[in-house]
């Protein structure tokens, strides 16, 4: 099949895009508001994207459902250009998916997912405790999509890692099990690896 997004219509149950680009590593984003309110969301627009500094970027799509205004991620980050970023491990799926509930003003998504806020150490963002590996990033830049999306960039400044994940030397991720999304309502989890190495390399 061929078709041209947002010009022909697809002919299938639901858009595939998401399914396409896929395994997406989720990005556990927790923020703060300028008066030291935590908020924490689950986004699946997230990757690294440079290793020296370290950069992650993550996007978000649409304003809160039901009220105009923008998700409470975006705005704190604008108030105060600092955030963290959790990586989901498979035991931690439940906690992620309760923590994208849509929940009152000064609901705490923390105590909603059944997580406890991790002490950061450069920033003033907490993280989530239980991550196996989270990172405090200071803001860097955002770009503003079509379709009011907005991609920020953050420098990476702290990265917590729980020291049982390392093993001889190197960050063991099947330890943990990194959650990935694979569109629709599927997820899958890294269980195991391979290397390979480029060419010419010993």
């Amino acid at each position: 099949m061929f078709y041209r997004p947002n010009v022909d219509d697809h002919g299938l149950p639901h858009n595939p895009f998401k399914t396409i680009v896929a395994p997406r590593p989720i990005g556990w984003i927790s923020t703060l508001d300028k008066d030291g309110n935590a908020n924490l969301a689950p986004y699946s627009f997230f990757n690294g994207i440079q290793d020296v500094p370290p950069m992650v970027m993550y996007s978000t799509t649409g304003k809160k459902i039901g009220r105009d205004e923008e998700k409470d991620s975006l705005s704190n980050i604008r108030e105060t250009g600092e955030f963290c970023v959790s990586i989901v491990s498979y035991e931690l799926q439940d906690a992620m998916n309760a923590s994208s509930a849509h929940l009152a003003p000064g609901d705490d998504e923390y105590t909603h997912a059944g997580v406890t806020k991790g002490t950061p150490k450069v920033i003033n963002t907490p993280f989530v405790a239980q991550a196996p590996v989270s990172m405090e990033c200071k803001f860097f830049k955002e770009i503003e999509l079509p379709g009011h999306a907005f991609v920020i960039i953050g420098e990476v400044v702290g990265i917590h890692i729980q020291d049982q994940h390392i093993k001889d030397g190197l960050l063991d991720i099947t330890s943990y099990k990194p959650l990935a999304r694979l569109g629709y309502r599927d997820y899958s989890a890294v269980t195991e690896t391979f290397s390979l190495n480029r060419p010419g390399q010993k």
